[in-house]
C-alpha cells in the first residue's frame, strides 16, 4: 500500500522522470563524443592523383626505380619497403622486406626492365593503391629469353613524414 502511494505521489514521479531524462542524455552525449572523431575516417574520398601531384610522382619514380632494380641493383628496396611490409608473388608465396633484400643482392640475369601502366589513388593524407603493370626479358629462369609481365597493386602508407610500401600483390599475365 505504501509503494503505490508513493507511485502516485506526483513529486516522485517528477523526480523519476527528471533522473530518466538526465541520465538519457548523458549516455547520448557519451556517445556522441565517442563517434564524433571517426567521423572523418567515414567521410574520406579517395581521389585519383594528378600528374602534377608531387606524392604521387614520388611514389611512381619509386616504383620504377623497384621494377628496375629486377635488372640492377640500384639499392632502392631498403628506404622503399617497410619493415612490416608482405608480399604476394605471382605463384603465390609470400614474402617480406628480408627476402626482397636479400633478392636485391643476386646476381641479375633480367634485362630489359621497364614500368608500364600506373595510376595511383590516394584515401586521405596517408594511404595510397598504386596500380600497375611491368615488363623484363630473362626473368624467368626457365625461359631466359622470355619477355615477363606482371601487373600488380602495391599499397603505400604514410609514417610521419615518410611514404613506404606495406604490402603488394603481384600477378603474371600474357605479354601485349
Amino acid at each position: 500500500m505504501k509503494a503505490l502511494r508513493l507511485l502516485q505521489s506526483p513529486q516522485i514521479l517528477t523526480a523519476s522522470v527528471y533522473d530518466f531524462a538526465m541520465h538519457a542524455t548523458r549516455v547520448s552525449l557519451a556517445v556522441i563524443a565517442l563517434i564524433f572523431p571517426l567521423l572523418p575516417v567515414y567521410a574520406q574520398q579517395s581521389h585519383w592523383a594528378s600528374a602534377e601531384n608531387k606524392t604521387a610522382q614520388y611514389i611512381l619514380d619509386m616504383e620504377r626505380k623497384w621494377v628496375e632494380g629486377v635488372c640492377v641493383d640500384n639499392g632502392v628496396v631498403a628506404g622503399l619497403l617497410a619493415d612490416d611490409f608482405q608480399g604476394t608473388s605471382t605463384a603465390g608465396a609470400r614474402f617480406t622486406k628480408a627476402d626482397e633484400l636479400r633478392d636485391e643482392k643476386a646476381p641479375r640475369i633480367a634485362h630489359d626492365c621497364g614500368l608500364d601502366e600506373t595510376r595511383v589513388r590516394f584515401f586521405g593524407d596517408s594511404i595510397a593503391l598504386v596500380y600497375g603493370s611491368e615488363h623484363a626479358v630473362g626473368k624467368d629462369k626457365s625461359q631466359p629469353g622470355a619477355k615477363v609481365c606482371q601487373i600488380w597493386t602495391d599499397t603505400w602508407l604514410k609514417r610521419g613524414d615518410q611514404w613506404q610500401i606495406i604490402a603488394s600483390q603481384d600477378n603474371r599475365v600474357p605479354c601485349k
